[in-house]
């Protein structure tokens, strides 16, 4: 059995910002996000909402037994978040490095280019649990802020995170998780929650900031600002 990296059970308060915890303080993001995602879903009023749809999206049937890997989602979000906090700390800062990241360019590509979808059908097509429980997450989910695919981003930051760690980056873990990542990306355009145009913007966003998060695009970032800096302090 695998032992934690970091053992909480030491864990106070006033010890957050020592470096054996300070990794915790990451989670405030997810608080943070929801305050503003419920800003752009409640309050914010664009003028003018982007209608996501292409031709790709009519040929894709309706399927309500995508809405399984669709809610498994959630337990995916819970699972990478548990397993790199407890058993791999540097993967989980880079994890988080990346969802923070991904997510605050959803955040403003939604206020600059705000979005909507109108595929949804009206009534279930069979009846049966899965077509209720498709329109249950219709009824609690809204049809703005589609593109790019939370969905697509939140499931990319857990394969690489878990990709990230010893575990998972054997060969067969990888295309276990890869399977699974991207039956839940695709499961969104088969209950008709997003457009193909979410689900591909989802995944250019990702192979950006996974670029910049674990091919080093933001240590050189850095390094090139701070060569700069030091010849603009050289010059003054």
């Amino acid at each position: 059995m695998q032992s934690p990296l970091v053992y909480y059970r030491g864990f106070r308060p006033r010890l957050l910002a020592t470096p054996q915890y300070r990794h915790i303080l990451l989670l405030l993001f997810w608080p943070l996000f929801g305050l503003s995602f419920h800003f752009f879903e409640n309050i914010f009023s664009p003028t003018r909402w982007h209608i996501m749809h292409c031709a790709l999206d009519d040929v894709i049937p309706f399927c309500e037994w995508f809405i399984i890997p669709y809610v498994l989602w959630f337990a995916y979000l819970f699972f990478g978040h548990a397993y790199t906090f407890f058993f791999d700390v540097p993967a989980f800062k880079r994890m988080m490095s990346f969802l923070i990241s991904t997510y605050v360019i959803s955040l403003v590509i939604f206020a600059i280019y705000p979005s909507a979808q109108f595929m949804r059908p009206q009534f279930p097509p069979r009846d049966n649990p899965l077509c209720q429980l498709v329109f249950f997450f219709y009824s609690i989910d809204t049809y703005t802020n589609v593109c790019p695919s939370l969905h697509v981003v939140g499931s990319m930051a857990m394969m690489f995170g878990l990709w990230d760690t010893e575990r998972f980056k054997t060969r067969n873990m990888k295309i276990v998780t890869f399977v699974f990542t991207m039956s839940i990306c695709f499961s969104t355009v088969f209950v008709k929650q997003h457009s193909m145009i979410d689900v591909v913007a989802g995944f250019l966003v990702s192979y950006a900031v996974y670029k910049m998060v674990y091919q080093g695009g933001y240590a050189q970032l850095q390094e090139h600002c701070r060569t700069h800096l030091a010849r603009y302090r050289s010059l003054t």
